[in-house]
């Protein structure tokens, strides 16, 4: 039976890279891609990393009722085609879904059997890190980010795992297991998360 997988991290947590790398190891798996009002970067391509919409035609999406789940994030709105997720999903493939909290949230409600993946940086510090490496946001944008990354993990316990990407081809792996059925020892309600979540929450 085909399963609905909803991946999600706070920024700079390294989920797109992982994703994009679990793409290429589970080839049964398909990418839902996602609808965007923000501008279109340099290196991407239209309708491979998202599908760059103006805030008009995504209004006219929300009224026709066209997405499973859409949310707004850094000043600009992402959502997800019900079409596109349904249809994957008829034809028997696993469908991953590289999305928000808030948007996961509206997934599971309307698709109680999604799977809930929440990946985690290994500590606050590597998660500035990560974000100052990225060269491309001022002091104020990357404080914002630290910030909203905090709030983001809060909600760490509503997915059913979480994977800590302190070493890339362990948590790979550990994606890997979760979509092959094997994903018992990353599973959410662990108890050794809990020295992670206490240096990464207070």
């Amino acid at each position: 039976m085909s399963r609905l997988f909803v991946i999600t991290a706070p920024s700079g947590a390294g989920k797109t890279s992982l994703v994009q790398a679990l793409m290429e190891r589970e080839p049964g798996l398909r990418f839902s891609t996602s609808y965007t009002t923000r501008p279109q970067r340099p290196a991407e391509v239209n309708g491979r990393d998202y599908y760059f919409v103006t805030p008009e035609e995504f209004d006219a999406m929300v009224a026709a009722g066209r997405f499973l789940e859409h949310a707004r994030v850094f000043d600009h709105r992402y959502g997800t085609a019900r079409d596109q997720v349904e249809g994957l999903l008829k034809q028997g493939h696993d469908v991953l879904l590289e999305i928000d909290w808030q948007g996961a949230r509206q997934v599971r409600a309307a698709m109680p059997g999604a799977v809930g993946i929440f990946i985690l940086p290994p500590s606050l510090a590597e998660l500035e890190r990560r974000l100052r490496g990225r060269e491309t946001d001022s002091e104020a944008v990357i404080r914002r980010r630290l910030a909203d990354a905090v709030s983001d993990m809060t909600h760490w316990s509503e997915f059913d795992f979480v994977v800590v990407n302190d070493d890339f081809g362990r948590a790979l792996a550990e994606l890997s297991g979760i979509v092959r059925g094997t994903g018992e020892p990353s599973r959410a309600d662990r108890p050794e998360l809990g020295r992670v979540l206490a240096g990464l929450l207070g």
